[in-house]
């Protein structure tokens, strides 16, 4: 395999990229902002099972939250999508019929990526033959760390077209690409491959979503679009519990991106233990008074 480095990406200022998330992050927003973006954040979540012991009732129990997720308050939004392994895709299709939340499959032998490609692409024809409308795939960072820059774009690009109409994020892992260069590199090797998102982790490795990571990927989306014209949409998971956290990401994508990409189509919250913390703030603007995480389910 040919080895050859994009000739497009940056090499990234560590330092300037922390003190612009640390401005980015010290805004305050007015009341009735933070009740719209509360809101927004709640509208990008994807809720998410990916544990050795999930089984159809516990799937079956998510996809009700996500379409009951306070009943008692009215005027809330559905989150975006339920997130599960292959197998589990048919009883999340079945159980959301009608809801208009998205079916998302993670794909291609998650989390490590380690199997071969047909493997992976018949992962990924399985779980949108089962309906999924949505596949996150993870990329082969053994490969990409060896510099096979090719190989992982190629992959990627045979994983998109064995999507058909589902939409591809794809997962960089990138607590494991270890500097932010790679963060940027792999993205702009993601993007230019046919990636619909580019994700930051699958949860399962930490470091996740950091800041500088999100904002990294965000600026690569930027320049991106500015260079080809497509919006990539971004979805930074793990690490990300709190409608505080939820809010300053929403600052870092409108001051990056702008207006366009604040909305699921295009900015995905991969946490699902946000969606609480979300829903308890929006009681807290609306009555002055938190309720007790007890009147919320924990999955």
């Amino acid at each position: 395999m040919v080895k050859s480095k994009n000739s497009t990406s940056q090499v990234i200022d560590q330092i300037g990229t922390q003190e612009r998330v640390a401005r980015l992050f010290s805004r305050s927003i007015k009341k009735e902002s933070k009740v719209q973006a509360l809101h927004l954040a709640l509208s990008m979540i994807d809720l998410t099972t990916l544990e050795g012991k999930d089984s159809s009732g516990k799937v079956k129990q998510l996809c009700y939250k996500a379409s009951h997720l306070h009943d008692s308050f009215s005027g809330l939004p559905n989150v975006a999508a339920i997130c599960v392994y292959p197998t589990m895709v048919p009883v999340a299709k079945k159980a959301l019929e009608g809801t208009g939340i998205n079916v998302a499959s993670v794909a291609t032998a998650f989390p490590s990526g380690m199997a071969d490609l047909q493997a992976k692409l018949d992962e990924v024809k399985s779980v949108v033959e089962d309906g999924a409308d949505e596949v996150d795939m993870v990329i082969s960072r053994g490969e990409f760390l060896r510099g096979e820059y090719e190989y992982v774009s190629d992959e990627i690009a045979q994983v998109k077209e064995a999507c058909g109409n589902a939409h591809l994020k794809v997962i960089l892992e990138t607590g494991e690409l270890v500097t932010l260069d790679n963060v940027r590199l792999a993205s702009d090797l993601a993007m230019e491959a046919g990636a619909d998102f580019i994700k930051t982790s699958t949860g399962k490795v930490s470091p996740a979503a950091t800041p500088s990571v999100v904002l990294t990927m965000l600026e690569a989306i930027k320049d991106y679009q500015i260079k080809t014209g497509k919006k990539i949409g971004m979805k930074p998971a793990g690490g990300i519990g709190t409608a505080k956290q939820a809010v300053q990401y929403l600052v870092m994508i409108k001051e990056t991106l702008g207006n366009d990409w604040l909305s699921p189509d295009l900015f995905r919250f991969g946490a699902s233990s946000l969606a609480n913390d979300v829903l308890m703030q929006i009681v807290k603007q609306s009555t002055g008074h938190y309720q007790s995480k007890d009147y919320f389910s924990i999955d």
